[in-house]
């Protein structure tokens, strides 16, 4: 394996579902895992509504990054799956209140995904890690 690849993983975040890192740090990024809603303590999706489980995953994304030395404002770029396209304003607002500084990341959305756990919201984000590989 690649020397310079380093597996990021926190019990502040739910342990992966399958057979992949919940991040990896890499040439200056971080390349955080696609977050379901899911609370950590409980292994259970944290709340029913849209709004809820995106609120739960970005603090699950909060706390990988944090595992990695870095920030939500360190992303640079974020996907975002939705089961209901209809959930966008909704997931919208809550994305919104995380991500507060003067640059957003860049982003893409979408809907009408099958998601693991009948989650309704998957998020994975793209970090510039502000420790590079060679200081590690």
């Amino acid at each position: 394996m690649y020397e310079n690849l380093k597996a990021i993983a926190t019990t502040e975040a739910p342990a992966a579902l399958g057979a992949y890192s919940q991040a990896v740090q890499a040439n200056g990024f971080v390349f955080v895992s696609g977050q379901l809603g899911i609370d950590p303590a409980t292994g259970e999706l944290d709340g029913v509504e849209a709004a809820d489980q995106a609120a739960r995953a970005l603090k699950n994304i909060t706390n990988i990054l944090a595992a990695a030395g870095c920030g939500l404002e360190h992303v640079c770029r974020a996907t975002i799956y939705l089961r209901n396209v209809e959930d966008f304003a909704a997931v919208d607002a809550v994305y919104a209140k995380a991500f507060t500084g003067t640059v957003k990341p860049a982003r893409v959305a979408f809907g009408n995904n099958m998601i693991p756990k009948g989650a309704l919201v998957e998020i994975d984000v793209i970090a510039v890690s502000p420790k590079t590989d060679a200081a590690d």
